[in-house]
């Protein structure tokens, strides 16, 4: 795998491609992993992204009695979380 970072592309690292989310049916498997080798700016900014539609998506769901848009908002603040994880031990194996 190239690990070169393209010019122009963010300076914080590359993602390493150990956090995951999502409990699986078996008791420590997990349904997702970040994929290693993306730019830890983009993975963040994609992290921002989701917390944003997790936090529409949580409103929505209180204020019109939807479980499911709540339940959504939980699976986008795993996703999130698992993004800035990963981008984070990038950040720290890149210094």
């Amino acid at each position: 795998m190239d690990k070169t970072v393209p010019e122009g592309t963010g300076t914080l690292g590359l993602t390493v491609g150990s956090a995951s989310c999502m409990d699986g049916v078996i008791k420590g498997k997990r349904l997702f992993r970040v994929k290693a080798g993306n730019c830890c700016n983009h993975a963040i900014e994609q992290a921002s992204l989701l917390l944003d539609c997790s936090r529409r998506a949580s409103f929505i769901g209180v204020m019109d009695d939807e479980p499911v848009l709540v339940w959504a908002s939980h699976f986008l603040c795993e996703m999130a979380k698992a993004l800035m994880d990963d981008a984070h031990m990038g950040m720290r194996k890149q210094r």
